[in-house]
Protein backbone atom coordinates (compact mmCIF):
# COMPACT_ATOMS: atom_id res chain seq x y z
CA UNK A 1 0.00 0.00 0.00
CA UNK A 2 0.99 3.47 -0.46
CA UNK A 3 1.55 6.26 2.26
CA UNK A 4 -1.66 7.36 3.04
CA UNK A 5 -1.94 10.87 4.00
CA UNK A 6 -3.00 11.75 7.41
CA UNK A 7 -4.14 15.09 9.29
CA UNK A 8 -5.08 16.44 12.40
CA UNK A 9 -9.29 16.27 13.43
CA UNK A 10 -8.86 19.69 14.64
CA UNK A 11 -9.45 20.87 11.35
CA UNK A 12 -13.27 20.11 11.76
CA UNK A 13 -13.48 21.59 14.93
CA UNK A 14 -17.28 22.92 15.13
CA UNK A 15 -18.53 21.23 11.69
CA UNK A 16 -20.54 18.55 14.23
CA UNK A 17 -22.18 21.00 15.97
CA UNK A 18 -23.22 23.27 13.17
CA UNK A 19 -24.41 19.82 11.28
CA UNK A 20 -26.75 18.80 14.79
CA UNK A 21 -28.18 22.20 15.02
CA UNK A 22 -28.87 22.52 11.68
CA UNK A 23 -30.12 19.24 10.28
CA UNK A 24 -30.17 16.94 13.85
CA UNK A 25 -28.40 13.94 15.02
CA UNK A 26 -29.32 11.54 12.27
CA UNK A 27 -27.47 13.45 9.85
CA UNK A 28 -24.34 13.96 12.10
CA UNK A 29 -24.43 9.91 12.66
CA UNK A 30 -24.51 9.51 8.40
CA UNK A 31 -21.49 12.29 8.33
CA UNK A 32 -19.91 10.24 10.89
CA UNK A 33 -20.22 7.21 9.51
CA UNK A 34 -18.25 8.77 6.30
CA UNK A 35 -15.61 9.33 8.12
CA UNK A 36 -15.43 5.75 9.94
CA UNK A 37 -15.97 7.60 13.47
CA UNK A 38 -17.68 10.22 15.48
CA UNK A 39 -15.36 13.40 14.77
CA UNK A 40 -17.31 15.20 17.64
CA UNK A 41 -15.45 13.18 20.26
CA UNK A 42 -12.10 13.80 18.55
CA UNK A 43 -12.55 17.53 19.23
CA UNK A 44 -10.62 18.38 21.52
CA UNK A 45 -8.11 15.33 21.15
CA UNK A 46 -4.73 15.39 19.35
CA UNK A 47 -5.85 12.92 16.58
CA UNK A 48 -5.29 12.11 13.52
CA UNK A 49 -7.27 11.23 10.28
CA UNK A 50 -6.86 10.26 6.82
CA UNK A 51 -7.30 13.08 4.18
CA UNK A 52 -9.58 10.40 3.00
CA UNK A 53 -12.41 11.05 6.00
CA UNK A 54 -11.85 14.34 5.81
CA UNK A 55 -13.55 14.57 2.15
CA UNK A 56 -15.59 11.75 3.37
CA UNK A 57 -17.31 13.83 6.46
CA UNK A 58 -17.25 16.80 4.49
CA UNK A 59 -18.84 15.61 1.63
CA UNK A 60 -21.93 13.68 3.46
CA UNK A 61 -22.54 16.56 5.61
CA UNK A 62 -22.90 18.70 1.68
CA UNK A 63 -25.43 16.09 0.97
CA UNK A 64 -27.52 16.01 4.26
CA UNK A 65 -27.91 19.85 4.11
CA UNK A 66 -28.63 20.24 0.75
CA UNK A 67 -25.45 22.40 -0.49
CA UNK A 68 -23.02 21.90 -2.87
CA UNK A 69 -21.15 24.85 -1.57
CA UNK A 70 -20.96 23.52 2.17
CA UNK A 71 -17.24 24.02 2.12
CA UNK A 72 -17.37 27.78 0.80
CA UNK A 73 -19.97 28.50 3.44
CA UNK A 74 -17.51 27.25 6.78
CA UNK A 75 -14.86 29.22 5.44
CA UNK A 76 -15.66 31.88 7.51
CA UNK A 77 -15.52 29.77 10.79
CA UNK A 78 -12.69 28.02 10.25
CA UNK A 79 -9.95 29.46 12.64
CA UNK A 80 -6.48 28.29 13.35
CA UNK A 81 -6.71 29.35 16.47
CA UNK A 82 -9.03 25.81 17.19
CA UNK A 83 -5.55 23.31 15.84
CA UNK A 84 -4.28 22.77 19.20
CA UNK A 85 -1.01 23.36 20.68
CA UNK A 86 -0.23 23.85 16.33
CA UNK A 87 -2.77 26.20 16.04
CA UNK A 88 -1.37 28.45 19.01
CA UNK A 89 2.51 27.84 17.99
CA UNK A 90 1.49 29.72 14.78
CA UNK A 91 -0.78 32.49 16.45
CA UNK A 92 2.58 32.90 18.88
CA UNK A 93 4.22 34.86 15.97
CA UNK A 94 5.33 37.92 16.54
CA UNK A 95 4.63 39.42 13.13
CA UNK A 96 2.07 38.24 10.48
CA UNK A 97 5.52 36.71 8.61
CA UNK A 98 6.70 34.77 11.55
CA UNK A 99 3.42 33.38 12.11
CA UNK A 100 3.33 32.09 8.38
CA UNK A 101 7.07 30.62 8.81
CA UNK A 102 5.84 29.04 11.79
CA UNK A 103 2.53 27.85 10.31
CA UNK A 104 4.79 26.13 7.46
CA UNK A 105 7.49 25.21 9.60
CA UNK A 106 5.73 22.92 12.15
CA UNK A 107 3.42 21.50 9.30
CA UNK A 108 4.75 18.28 9.77
CA UNK A 109 2.79 17.95 13.07
CA UNK A 110 -0.36 18.54 11.48
CA UNK A 111 -0.57 16.37 8.70
CA UNK A 112 1.35 14.85 5.80
CA UNK A 113 1.73 15.07 2.41
CA UNK A 114 -0.19 18.83 2.72
CA UNK A 115 2.45 21.16 0.95
CA UNK A 116 2.53 24.99 2.60
CA UNK A 117 4.47 27.84 1.29
CA UNK A 118 5.33 31.77 1.18
CA UNK A 119 6.22 33.42 -1.73
CA UNK A 120 6.84 37.43 -2.73
CA UNK A 121 6.34 38.43 -5.77
CA UNK A 122 7.05 42.74 -6.41
CA UNK A 123 5.24 43.88 -4.02
CA UNK A 124 2.75 41.22 -3.34
CA UNK A 125 2.95 38.17 -0.50
CA UNK A 126 1.33 34.77 -1.75
CA UNK A 127 0.71 32.40 1.22
CA UNK A 128 -0.37 28.93 -0.47
CA UNK A 129 -1.61 25.85 0.50
CA UNK A 130 -1.74 22.73 -1.04
CA UNK A 131 -4.07 19.62 0.30
CA UNK A 132 -2.47 15.96 -0.03
CA UNK A 133 -5.79 14.55 -1.32
CA UNK A 134 -6.70 17.83 -3.94
CA UNK A 135 -6.97 15.63 -7.11
CA UNK A 136 -9.66 13.82 -5.46
CA UNK A 137 -13.75 13.47 -6.16
CA UNK A 138 -15.00 15.99 -3.44
CA UNK A 139 -12.25 18.15 -2.88
CA UNK A 140 -14.15 21.44 -4.34
CA UNK A 141 -15.86 20.92 -0.61
CA UNK A 142 -12.33 21.50 0.89
CA UNK A 143 -10.82 24.00 -0.98
CA UNK A 144 -13.00 27.15 -0.06
CA UNK A 145 -12.15 26.19 3.85
CA UNK A 146 -8.96 26.00 3.17
CA UNK A 147 -9.14 29.57 1.89
CA UNK A 148 -10.53 30.30 5.65
CA UNK A 149 -7.81 28.47 7.46
CA UNK A 150 -5.35 31.00 5.44
CA UNK A 151 -7.13 33.97 5.97
CA UNK A 152 -7.60 33.24 9.83
CA UNK A 153 -4.05 33.29 10.40
CA UNK A 154 -4.24 36.67 8.69
CA UNK A 155 -6.79 38.18 10.15
CA UNK A 156 -5.63 37.28 13.50
CA UNK A 157 -2.61 40.19 12.88
CA UNK A 158 -4.36 43.02 10.56
CA UNK A 159 -7.54 45.05 11.22
CA UNK A 160 -10.91 44.24 10.83
CA UNK A 161 -12.10 45.22 7.54
CA UNK A 162 -8.98 44.42 5.81
CA UNK A 163 -9.26 42.74 2.70
CA UNK A 164 -6.85 39.97 0.63
CA UNK A 165 -5.65 41.42 -3.18
CA UNK A 166 -7.39 37.82 -4.12
CA UNK A 167 -7.31 34.32 -3.72
CA UNK A 168 -6.40 31.70 -5.69
CA UNK A 169 -8.01 28.34 -5.69
CA UNK A 170 -7.31 25.19 -6.94
CA UNK A 171 -10.77 23.59 -8.40
CA UNK A 172 -12.60 24.24 -11.33
CA UNK A 173 -13.86 27.53 -12.20
CA UNK A 174 -18.01 26.99 -10.77
CA UNK A 175 -21.05 28.16 -12.06
CA UNK A 176 -21.66 31.22 -9.75
CA UNK A 177 -18.01 32.64 -9.03
CA UNK A 178 -20.14 35.46 -7.09
CA UNK A 179 -20.67 33.45 -3.89
CA UNK A 180 -16.83 32.77 -3.59
CA UNK A 181 -16.50 36.85 -4.60
CA UNK A 182 -19.43 37.91 -1.96
CA UNK A 183 -17.66 35.63 0.71
CA UNK A 184 -14.21 36.39 0.29
CA UNK A 185 -14.82 40.30 -0.46
CA UNK A 186 -12.63 40.34 -2.89
CA UNK A 187 -11.68 38.51 -6.78
CA UNK A 188 -11.32 35.05 -6.96
CA UNK A 189 -9.15 33.20 -9.23
CA UNK A 190 -9.99 29.22 -10.33
CA UNK A 191 -7.93 26.49 -11.85
CA UNK A 192 -4.55 27.52 -9.77
CA UNK A 193 -1.80 25.17 -8.12
CA UNK A 194 -3.04 25.91 -5.05
CA UNK A 195 -5.38 27.70 -2.50
CA UNK A 196 -3.39 30.90 -2.09
CA UNK A 197 -4.27 34.48 -0.58
CA UNK A 198 -2.29 37.51 -2.35
CA UNK A 199 -1.86 40.01 0.13
CA UNK A 200 0.29 42.88 0.29
CA UNK A 201 3.79 42.90 1.24
CA UNK A 202 4.31 45.28 3.81
CA UNK A 203 1.58 43.55 5.62
CA UNK A 204 3.97 40.55 6.60
CA UNK A 205 5.30 43.13 9.56
CA UNK A 206 2.36 43.06 11.22
CA UNK A 207 1.66 43.03 14.99
CA UNK A 208 -1.23 40.63 16.58
CA UNK A 209 -4.04 42.17 17.31
CA UNK A 210 -3.82 41.86 20.86
CA UNK A 211 -1.23 42.21 23.41
CA UNK A 212 -0.92 39.31 24.83
CA UNK A 213 0.40 35.82 22.47
CA UNK A 214 0.18 32.28 23.49
CA UNK A 215 4.18 31.43 24.37
CA UNK A 216 4.66 28.11 23.23
CA UNK A 217 8.09 26.66 21.19
CA UNK A 218 8.06 24.20 18.22
CA UNK A 219 9.86 21.62 20.77
CA UNK A 220 6.28 22.04 22.24
CA UNK A 221 4.52 20.82 19.45
CA UNK A 222 7.03 18.27 18.97
CA UNK A 223 6.25 17.22 22.33
CA UNK A 224 2.62 16.91 21.34
CA UNK A 225 2.96 14.60 18.65
CA UNK A 226 6.41 12.66 19.05
CA UNK A 227 7.98 11.98 15.50
CA UNK A 228 5.35 14.19 13.73
CA UNK A 229 1.75 12.88 11.97
CA UNK A 230 1.72 9.57 10.93
CA UNK A 231 3.28 8.28 8.01
CA UNK A 232 3.90 4.59 7.81
CA UNK A 233 0.69 2.18 7.38
CA UNK A 234 1.44 0.36 10.74
CA UNK A 235 1.44 4.08 12.56
CA UNK A 236 -1.76 5.55 10.65
CA UNK A 237 -3.56 2.63 11.36
CA UNK A 238 -2.46 2.95 15.36
CA UNK A 239 -3.87 6.53 15.07
CA UNK A 240 -6.90 5.56 13.27
CA UNK A 241 -7.50 2.49 16.37
CA UNK A 242 -6.41 5.55 18.97
CA UNK A 243 -9.40 8.14 17.27
CA UNK A 244 -11.89 5.23 17.52
CA UNK A 245 -10.93 4.07 20.68
CA UNK A 246 -11.85 8.01 22.33
CA UNK A 247 -15.14 7.87 20.12
CA UNK A 248 -16.42 4.02 20.94
CA UNK A 249 -16.06 0.78 19.14
CA UNK A 250 -13.23 -0.24 17.11
CA UNK A 251 -14.14 -2.01 13.93
CA UNK A 252 -11.15 -2.94 11.18
CA UNK A 253 -14.71 -1.81 8.67
CA UNK A 254 -14.36 1.45 9.66
CA UNK A 255 -10.49 1.79 9.47
CA UNK A 256 -10.25 0.53 5.94
CA UNK A 257 -12.83 2.58 4.55
CA UNK A 258 -11.21 6.18 5.36
CA UNK A 259 -7.80 4.75 4.44
CA UNK A 260 -8.57 4.22 0.90
CA UNK A 261 -8.34 0.30 1.11
CA UNK A 262 -10.85 -2.71 1.39
CA UNK A 263 -10.69 -5.00 4.95
CA UNK A 264 -8.93 -7.87 2.99
CA UNK A 265 -6.09 -5.87 1.70
CA UNK A 266 -5.48 -4.36 4.98
CA UNK A 267 -5.20 -7.57 6.21
CA UNK A 268 -2.90 -8.66 3.94
CA UNK A 269 -0.97 -5.43 4.84
CA UNK A 270 -0.73 -6.12 8.15
CA UNK A 271 -0.22 -10.26 7.73
CA UNK A 272 2.85 -8.97 5.99
CA UNK A 273 4.23 -6.86 8.87
CA UNK A 274 3.86 -9.31 11.23
CA UNK A 275 0.69 -8.41 13.02
CA UNK A 276 -3.31 -8.47 13.11
CA UNK A 277 -6.14 -6.03 13.51
CA UNK A 278 -6.88 -7.42 16.87
CA UNK A 279 -3.27 -7.47 18.39
CA UNK A 280 -2.99 -3.38 17.27
CA UNK A 281 -6.36 -2.66 19.28
CA UNK A 282 -5.72 -4.42 21.98
CA UNK A 283 -2.12 -3.07 22.36
CA UNK A 284 -3.93 0.44 21.72
CA UNK A 285 -6.40 -0.41 24.12
CA UNK A 286 -4.01 -1.25 26.91
CA UNK A 287 -1.60 2.01 26.01
CA UNK A 288 -5.52 4.03 26.89
CA UNK A 289 -6.02 2.48 29.77
CA UNK A 290 -2.77 2.78 31.32
CA UNK A 291 -2.89 6.81 30.65
CA UNK A 292 -6.46 6.83 32.27
CA UNK A 293 -5.41 4.86 35.43
CA UNK A 294 -2.24 6.94 35.79
CA UNK A 295 -3.54 10.43 35.42
CA UNK A 296 -7.68 10.00 35.97
CA UNK A 297 -9.56 8.80 39.33
CA UNK A 298 -12.15 7.03 37.20
CA UNK A 299 -13.06 3.52 38.90
CA UNK A 300 -11.39 0.32 37.17
CA UNK A 301 -14.44 -0.68 36.27
CA UNK A 302 -15.36 3.16 34.78
CA UNK A 303 -12.14 2.65 32.66
CA UNK A 304 -12.99 -1.10 31.68
CA UNK A 305 -16.06 0.19 29.76
CA UNK A 306 -14.27 3.18 28.16
CA UNK A 307 -11.45 0.45 26.98
CA UNK A 308 -14.84 -1.47 25.23
CA UNK A 309 -14.29 -4.36 27.54
CA UNK A 310 -17.09 -7.08 28.49
CA UNK A 311 -16.16 -7.12 31.97
CA UNK A 312 -13.89 -5.74 34.32
CA UNK A 313 -12.36 -9.01 35.03
CA UNK A 314 -11.99 -9.37 31.47
CA UNK A 315 -10.50 -6.72 31.42
CA UNK A 316 -8.07 -6.97 34.52
CA UNK A 317 -6.86 -10.53 32.76
CA UNK A 318 -5.59 -8.55 29.91
CA UNK A 319 -4.22 -5.55 31.51
CA UNK A 320 -2.08 -8.18 33.80
CA UNK A 321 -1.28 -10.29 30.81
CA UNK A 322 -0.08 -7.37 28.92
CA UNK A 323 2.29 -5.38 31.56
CA UNK A 324 2.29 -8.35 34.29
CA UNK A 325 0.24 -6.59 37.08
CA UNK A 326 -3.20 -5.90 37.81
CA UNK A 327 -5.02 -2.32 37.29
CA UNK A 328 -5.39 -2.20 40.65
CA UNK A 329 -1.96 -2.96 41.59
CA UNK A 330 -0.59 -0.44 39.12
CA UNK A 331 -2.56 2.27 39.87
CA UNK A 332 -1.55 1.62 43.80
CA UNK A 333 2.43 1.69 42.83
CA UNK A 334 1.71 5.15 41.22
Amino acid sequence: MSEIPVISSHILYGLPAFLRHELGEKALLRANRAAGLDIELTEGCNCFIPHAAVIGFVSAAAREVGEPDLGLLIAPTMNVGNYGCYGRYILGGETLGQSIERAIAALCYHSTHDRMSIAITGDEARYSYVFALSDHAGYEMIAGAAAGVLLSVMRAYLPFDWRPLRIELNINRPRQTGLFEDLFHCPVLFNAPAVTVVIERHLLSAAPNRGSRPIVTIEDVARDRPGGAPRDLLAVLRAQIRAQLLTGGVSIDRAAGPMGTSVRTLQRELHRAGTDFRSLTNAARIERATELLRHTDGSITRVSAEMGYSSPANFARAFQKATGCTPGAFRSKL
